[in-house]
């Protein structure tokens, strides 16, 4: 019995996984990804971002010169469009299903300021920034809803991620169009997480405090040291944010906004002398 013991626990011993081998990582399934105002900023360092995850990418914007040298240098697929014209940005999304045959992640990442005081912002100011930073998340969100309805297989994996601002809770002079609309954003993702729901899809926002997009060494030592965090963001920062919301285990995360402006909101100013 003794012989016979041994031998069990050698062939237990050969067969059972080395300790010492390193464990395997699951492979990140690809996803098919739509991005709105991709060309430069925030939106070109999350298309940058999803495309070294494995995912493939299909982005719009009004800047066709940076968005065709992007789509060059990253191996995605760009599409030229205004989306504050909801025609324009329906059939560039559309393009994107067409091609697939479904939309995984849509990142609705478009946004203009137009900062001007009160008494200059004319209506046609403050209905533009509406359309193409607030109205384009409702228009990309229905068309994905829609979409959906009509799989014969449904997908049960499905992100949204809207860029919001840390302005839809703080203002400074002259922002009245841009607060607006990113207040608009913060209500809007919650009201989306729950009519989609059904569907299996999650609607989430972040919040950008200061990210710096042009010359980030130009930036001075006060400008880094107001942070709690101690500098300004990059637009890497935020990139990495939407790849966490989109990863498939993550879909306990839903109608929520995330703030990433290195603790600026949490921070308690008063006027010194």
């Amino acid at each position: 019995m003794a012989d016979n013991y041994l031998e069990k626990r050698f062939e237990e011993h050969r067969l059972a996984p080395s300790k010492s081998a390193a464990p395997r990582k699951p492979a990140v399934k690809s996803r098919r990804a739509f991005v709105t105002g991709g060309a430069h900023g925030i939106g070109e360092a999350i298309v940058r971002s999803l495309r070294v995850a494995g995912h493939n990418v299909v982005f719009c914007d009004i800047d066709t010169q940076r968005g065709e040298e992007l789509a060059r240098t990253t191996g995605t697929t760009f599409i030229a469009a205004d989306c504050g014209d909801a025609a324009q940005l329906e059939a560039a999304m559309q393009s994107a299903i067409d091609r697939w045959g479904d939309i995984d992640i849509l990142v609705n990442n478009v946004g203009i300021g137009n900062f001007k005081p009160l008494t200059e912002c004319t209506l046609d100011d403050f209905d533009r920034v509406l359309a193409v930073n607030l109205r384009s998340v409702f228009v990309t969100s229905r068309l994905m809803a829609r979409h959906r309805q009509t799989l014969a297989t449904p997908n049960p994996y499905g992100r949204i991620v809207n860029l919001c601002s840390t302005r839809q809770q703080m203002s400074e002079p002259g922002t009245e169009a841009y607060a607006a609309s990113k207040g608009g954003i913060f209500s809007l993702t919650h009201a989306l997480a729950i009519s989609l729901a059904p569907l299996g899809i999650t609607v989430n926002c972040i919040s950008p405090g200061w990210i710096e997009v042009g010359d980030y060494a130009a930036l001075k030592p006060d400008d880094h040291l107001q942070h709690p965090s101690q500098r300004v963001g990059r637009p890497d920062d935020i990139a990495r944010i939407v790849r966490f919301l989109c990863a498939d285990d993550n879909n306990f995360i839903n109608g929520q906004n995330i703030t990433a402006d290195g603790g600026m909101t949490k921070k308690m100013i008063y006027w010194e002398e």
